[in-house]
């Protein structure tokens, strides 16, 4: 046998022992690897399931209809979904029993009616874990499901928002009526318009966050409760950035109406402070619902008040403070 037959021979031998590349998506519970994201969702179907995303930039997405599954990268901020959503609504569209969610980056997401998601939480079950946001028209957008949780640990949202073109406002954060919406140590910054987070739901806890405004571009409240909710926001830092759509409030609560009860939300532990340069004054809350709320222990700027009532005229945005200011004319007018 010739010098070169052995050389192929033996390179032959090399490239068949030589392991396969691994797929980007493997089903923990039976490590089946997959080339779709889709396909290991099926995989799982109605059970409990973990996927193990291996790093790298992807252009998929999924639809998960049934089952509990837990999106998990292999090395966290590693997984990237660019680009790319199912139903034209988020990279992940979920309305089975429950999923998580754990370090995973999700970004430049835009579709045509400016609601482009990382998430769509359509039902059931949600926890993030590790994951960032970035560069899109929202973050995490949640549905209706009063039967159902959403918990959110350790994430940042940076560079999303948006309140353009005649569309409806998107913001970092919009859950609709879940049970319940939790935020814990995670940061927000350089929203791009609406809001940061804004729940609907009537139980709210933020706890250890940081919301920084001051790259932000034509955003409005940080924390919006537009139907009122009980629960807490504390230990976090605010700072109220200069380019602002809406700068009457830090956090606001039942300005669309007092759907929810909202007596005994605490406001407390947390700090709050604007930009240089600034000359308005602001409201750590804005408060429509007329409830008796707990607001305290919290260490302000110079031009930011405590609390702010609904009849003070303050918190209402542009509306708001016209009714007020008439409202001085006209007892005026009337001596």
């Amino acid at each position: 046998m010739s010098k070169t037959m052995k050389q192929l021979l033996a390179l032959s031998a090399l490239l068949l022992a030589a392991p396969a590349a691994a797929a980007p998506y493997t089903v923990e519970a039976t490590h089946q690897g997959y080339d779709r994201l889709v396909d290991a969702v099926m995989a799982i179907g109605d059970g409990r399931g973990t996927i193990l995303i291996a790093p790298g930039v992807y252009h998929d997405c999924t639809i998960q209809t049934e089952g509990w599954v837990i999106y998990k990268a292999i090395q966290p901020g590693t997984a990237v979904f660019d680009s790319t959503v199912c139903e034209g609504k988020a990279v992940l569209v979920l309305r089975g029993r429950g999923a998580e969610v754990d370090g995973i980056v999700f970004r430049r997401l835009h579709v045509d009616d400016g609601n482009g998601a990382g998430i769509r939480a359509e039902r059931g079950f949600l926890t993030v874990r590790r994951s960032a946001f970035r560069d899109s028209e929202e973050g995490i957008l949640g549905n209706d499901d009063d039967s159902a949780d959403i918990r959110v640990e350790g994430s940042t949202f940076s560079g999303l928002g948006r309140c353009d073109r005649g569309l409806a406002c998107a913001h970092s954060i919009y859950i609709g009526h879940y049970r319940s919406v939790t935020v814990l140590r995670s940061r927000f910054e350089r929203g791009r318009g609406g809001h940061y987070v804004k729940s609907r739901s009537p139980t709210i806890e933020v706890s250890d966050c940081s919301f920084d405004d001051v790259q932000g571009h034509t955003t409005n409240y940080m924390i919006d409760l537009p139907a009122g909710a009980t629960g807490t926001i504390r230990r976090t830092v605010f700072v109220q950035g200069a380019d602002k759509e809406n700068h009457s409030a830090i956090v606001a609560v039942a300005a669309e109406g007092p759907n929810n009860p909202s007596t005994g939300l605490q406001v407390i532990d947390n700090v709050a402070h604007q930009v240089p340069g600034i000359t308005w004054p602001t409201a750590l809350v804005a408060d429509f619902s007329h409830s008796q709320m707990v607001v305290e222990h919290n260490i302000l700027g110079l031009r930011i008040t405590s609390y702010q009532g609904a009849d003070s005229g303050q918190g209402a945005g542009l509306k708001g403070k016209a009714r007020y200011y008439l409202s001085k004319v006209k007892a005026k007018l009337l001596g």
